[in-house]
C-alpha cells in the first residue's frame, strides 16, 4: 500500500476529524514554546548562576522554531490563516529563514520528496563519511546557505527554480525587510552598548543549530528514492518532550502522507497508519548509530543546508 491508497481508504468522517484545525490548541503549544524562550532568555539576561549553560537550551528552543515555521507554512498550526502567516514570519526571522521563500522551497520538497532531480532538499547531498557528518552537524553550511540566499534574494538575484517568477517580488521584499531589521538591531545594540542579543539570540542559535541538524537528518536520511511517502519519509520513536519541542514532526512519514493533518492530530494518524510504515527508527540515538555505521555502504545525496 502507498500513501495515496491509504488516504483514499479513509472514511469521510476520519478525514474530517484528522484535518480539523484549532486555534486554541495551536496557541497553547505556541505559548509553551515561546514561553520557554522568554523564560530562558530572561534568566540569561539576569545572569543567574550557570547562565552560560542555559544558552544551549535557549538555542535548542529557538532553532526548533523551524518545526513551528514548517507547520505554519502549511497553515495547519492554527485555524486562522493570518495567525499562521504572522507566526511563520516571526519564526522565519528568528532563525534566518524567511517564510515566503521557505514556503516555495518546502512545497517543492513535498511535490518531489526524495526525487534526486527535483527535491531541493537533496541539492547539497547528505553526509557519506565522518568529516562530512561533522561539517553537516556543525551547521556552518546551513548558515552560509541561508545568509547567501537572503542577500541574493534582497538584491533581486533569486535563481531558485522552485520560486515562480510571480513570487520573486514577494521574496525580494521579504529579504530586504529582514536584512533591514537585522541591521537595525545590530545598530541599536552597538549604540546602547548592549550585548543582550548576542547572549540571548545569536550565540544560542549557533549552539542550537547542531541539535536541529541531528534531528532533521532523520527525516529522510537513508530513505529510499521512491514516490511512496510511507517509504521515503521516516517516523522516529521518541519521548513526549521531543515531540512537543518538534511540534509532532517526528511523525514525519505521517505528515508527508497527509500534509493537511495538523500537528496535534498526527498521533491519531500514526495509530491508523503505523502498520504501513516502512522507514522507522527506534529513537534518534539509534538512527544516528545506524547512520554512521553505514558510511562505507552508502553514497547518497545530501540535504540542502537550511532545509
Amino acid at each position: 500500500m502507498d500513501h495515496r491508497q491509504f488516504i483514499a481508504g479513509l472514511s469521510a468522517k476520519d478525514r474530517a476529524d484528522l484535518t480539523a484545525k484549532s486555534d486554541s490548541k495551536g496557541l497553547l503549544a505556541l505559548g509553551f514554546h515561546f514561553g520557554g524562550i522568554l523564560v530562558c532568555g530572561g534568566m540569561i539576561a539576569y545572569g543567574i548562576p550557570g547562565w552560560p549553560l542555559l544558552m544551549v537550551l535557549q538555542g535548542i528552543l529557538i532553532m526548533f522554531l523551524f518545526t513551528l515555521l514548517h507547520e505554519t507554512i502549511h497553515r495547519t498550526a492554527f485555524k486562522t490563516v493570518w495567525i499562521n502567516d504572522w507566526v511563520a514570519r516571526i519564526c522565519g526571522f528568528l532563525i534566518l529563514l524567511p517564510s515566503n521563500w521557505f514556503r516555495y522551497f518546502h512545497f517543492a520538497h513535498h511535490r518531489h520528496t526524495q526525487d534526486p532531480d527535483h527535491d531541493p532538499e537533496l541539492a547539497g547531498g547528505k553526509p557519506d563519511n565522518w568529516w562530512q557528518y561533522i561539517v553537516y552537524v556543525s551547521g556552518v553550511p546551513t548558515w552560509a546557505s541561508e545568509i547567501s540566499t537572503l542577500i541574493a534574494n534582497a538584491m533581486g538575484r533569486c535563481r531558485d527554480g522552485f520560486v515562480p517568477s510571480s513570487g520573486h517580488k514577494k521574496v525580494r521584499h521579504e529579504a530586504i525587510v529582514s536584512l533591514a531589521v537585522y541591521c537595525a538591531l545590530v545598530f541599536v545594540s552597538v549604540a546602547v552598548r548592549s550585548d543582550l542579543l548576542l547572549y540571548v539570540w545569536i550565540l544560542p542559535c549557533l549552539l542550537g543549530q547542531p541539535f536541529l541538524r541531528l534531528y532533521l537528518l532523520a527525516e529522510h536520511g537513508r530513505c529510499p528514492f521512491v514516490a511512496n511517502m510511507l517509504e521515503n519519509s521516516r517516523t522516529t520513536a521518541t519521548n513526549a518532550l521531543v515531540r512537543r519541542l518538534a511540534w509532532n514532526m517526528p511523525y514525519h512519514a505521517e505528515h508527508h502522507s497527509y500534509p493537511a493533518v495538523p500537528f496535534f492530530k498526527l498521533p491519531a494518524l500514526h495509530k491508523l497508519i503505523e502498520s504501513h510504515l516502512t522507514s522507522t527508527s527506534d529513537g534518534y540515538r539509534q538512527f544516528h548509530k545506524d547512520y554512521v555505521t553505514g558510511f562505507s555502504e552508502h553514497n547518497t545525496p545530501h540535504s540542502k543546508p537550511g532545509a
